[in-house]
């Protein structure tokens, strides 16, 4: 099936992206879009994840629609096996759930400093004013980044990850990080502190020294996605829980209730939109598949699939047997999901102890965009 299907087009009202999907997922398991460089799109979730699960006929080399060929190549999101085996291994310890658990405290406290500063406003964009931050600066102390240095990383990571349709701004923020990186990485290697990028240091993939290329495309990938994914997904939760008042007001009442609905958050409100390039032709559901082309495979389209969850577009916290893929599936699933999943439980936890009552203003508009990963521009809330 052809579909007129643009991910990466113009700014719409919130929530439109998992709507439009769930439409298509149940007109066509397969369908190809002809905007951009032109692909395919599995949209069910035994196919999705099946596809995750074969890399040797679904390569990690490019994972963009919007760039089949290219010429960076981000560690280890953009390898495949066993190149993605090996630096895997080597990364795991430093993404352990014990080591998410022993940064708590400072995260905590982190998130509480951000939400007393808002409280006495009245209102604020949850967007820019704490989603944004919140995760960022966790994750830029994680890095060995200078905090101070918050803006500037925030503006770089939006023009690389969410560029206007002439991708005005994205070479030179790339430059920019680019910079950043070879000079973090010289300086780790002559004096090297408790952070991620001097542990990297110390790796010997195939058993030789870690070369400065590498730290660069493992710096760069980290950056991206520890500045971006956790802060759409907290400000698509924290959209909804604007709009129904039951489910915030249990997360007030029940704060033991947390963990699950993180759990069926992420599920009804995943985000990635993650790509593979087909290493061989194939068929899928009668659409001819080439070698070459490049294949969508959306988290929310399988994470809201009625064949799988039972009234997949409503959130219930009580939903039993939870196998969503929030943070994919097979060997390249999500390293930093325990620390995601630690950010997200700590601001429902403190803000809602703080702020319990919240909406959105009569007459906003809360905005979302999309490219690699769907994304709220805007959440105006007042309280």
């Amino acid at each position: 099936m052809n579909l007129d299907f643009d991910p990466f087009g113009d700014a719409r009202p919130a929530g439109t992206a998992h709507r439009l999907l769930d439409e298509l997922r149940e007109r066509c398991p397969a369908a190809r879009s002809e905007s951009r460089n032109g692909f395919w799109m599995l949209t069910r979730y035994e196919d999705i994840v099946a596809a995750y699960k074969d890399t040797g006929a679904h390569s990690s080399h490019a994972i963009s629609v919007i760039d089949p060929n290219p010429a960076y190549q981000w560690i280890p999101v953009m390898l495949d096996p066993p190149e993605h085996t090996t630096w895997r291994r080597l990364l795991r310890p430093l993404f352990t759930p014990a080591r998410a658990a022993s940064m708590e405290g400072a995260i905590r406290r982190q998130c509480v400093a951000l939400i007393e500063g808002l409280l006495d406003g009245g209102s604020c964009d949850f967007v820019t004013d704490f989603a944004r931050r919140f995760p960022t600066t966790v994750f830029l102390e994680f890095m060995g980044l200078p905090v101070d240095r918050l803006e500037e990383f925030l503006k770089w990571e939006y023009a690389i990850l969410h560029p206007p349709p002439d991708g005005g701004g994205r070479a030179e923020a790339m430059a920019n990080v680019t910079v950043c990186f070879r000079e973090l990485i010289a300086e780790r290697r002559a004096e090297p502190r408790d952070d991620i990028v001097s542990a990297a240091i110390a790796f010997e993939p195939d058993g030789r020294p870690v070369t400065d290329d590498e730290l660069l495309q493992l710096c760069t990938l980290l950056f991206l996605a520890g500045l971006d994914t956790v802060a759409a997904q907290l400000s698509y939760a924290f959209w909804h829980l604007a709009g129904n008042d039951a489910d915030r007001a249990r997360i007030t009442a029940e704060p033991g209730i947390v963990p699950d609905a993180v759990e069926e958050l992420l599920r009804a409100y995943s985000l990635v939109l993650p790509a593979r390039k087909l290493t061989a032709d194939s068929d899928a559901h009668g659409c001819p598949m080439r070698e070459g082309d490049m294949l969508m495979l959306p988290l929310m389209m399988a994470n809201r699939d009625p064949r799988v969850f039972d009234d997949p577009a409503t959130v219930d916290f009580d939903r039993p047997d939870n196998r969503h893929i929030a943070f994919g599936a097979g060997p390249h699933r999500c390293l930093g999901s325990h620390l995601a999943r630690l950010e997200m439980r700590v601001a429902l936890e403190e803000w809602h102890r703080r702020i319990p009552d919240y909406r959105v203003p009569e007459g906003a508009r809360p905005m979302e965009h999309a490219s690699l990963v769907l994304g709220l521009d805007t959440l105006p809330l007042a309280w």
